[in-house]
């Protein structure tokens, strides 16, 4: 499926530089902000790594592809993406109320926390995955493919930087991994990021800010939602699995 652009650069080449370029975002804002004062959270040092691949994201996309190229798209795309993505988020809600405690129901800094999640480990994160990396790749290698190495681009990204990222298991990468699968055919189908970025703030506040694990959190009760997750992601990605190049929306 052919898609236009703004620049003449070979589609391999944009890919590339759509993968590199937000990482050394990501690297060298930390550094130009200098060093951490005494006090700052893991929270804040991984704002300002998802902020720096974000704006980086930003310029570069909207220098190749415009708002509308990046998936920045409102109206019926921005309501297909909240629906497709409610879908992942609801049934997740249910999976981690049933298998993994619930220490207590936390209401503390939840206004700052949406913000974080909303604002980085959402729209920055999504900006350049599901916007500028999907855009390249879709042009280069066309959208299926695009859409399905842009979601593990984002299983990767939300493994290593995502708050919700407990423990480091070959469960838990796979369980980011079919969640960005699952995203990316959502950005398929409708052509928009922003549906997902509001989900997604919605997803991982409730799902572990609101509902507050133990201290002690077992890694078998983690095991066993992220099978239950991967397990529900794989059916919606199939259902949304596109029959004929019409259901693209790049």
């Amino acid at each position: 499926m052919p898609v236009s652009s703004r620049t003449a650069l070979p589609a391999g080449t944009r890919t590339l530089f759509s993968l590199v370029l937000p990482v050394i975002g990501l690297l060298l804002l930390p550094l130009m902000a200098g060093r951490p004062v005494e006090g700052d959270s893991q929270q804040n040092a991984t704002a300002l790594q998802l902020a720096g691949a974000g704006l980086v994201a930003w310029f570069v996309g909207l220098a190749w592809y415009g708002l509308r190229g990046l998936g920045l798209r409102g109206h019926r795309p921005l309501y297909a993406g909240i629906g497709f993505a409610a879908l992942g988020w609801l049934a997740f809600l249910l999976a981690r109320f049933v298998t993994v405690e619930v220490s207590e129901f936390n209401r503390a800094e939840t206004g700052r926390t949406f913000i974080y999640l909303l604002l980085f480990e959402a729209f920055c994160s999504q900006l350049w995955i599901f916007g500028l990396f999907f855009r390249s790749a879709a042009e280069w290698r066309g959208p299926l493919t695009a859409a399905v190495a842009s979601g593990v681009l984002f299983g990767l990204v939300a493994f290593l930087f995502f708050q919700e990222a407990f423990v480091s298991s070959l469960f838990s990468l796979l369980y980011f991994v079919a969640w960005g699968i699952f995203y990316g055919l959502v950005r398929l189908r409708t052509g928009s990021i922003l549906g997902m970025v509001i989900v997604q703030a919605m997803h991982s506040l409730t799902a572990w800010h609101l509902m507050r694990p133990p201290e002690s959190l077992a890694p078998a009760q983690l095991t066993n939602l992220y099978l239950v997750a991967i397990a529900v992601y794989a059916i919606l990605t199939w259902r949304l699995w596109p029959k004929k190049e019409e259901d693209y929306r790049v």
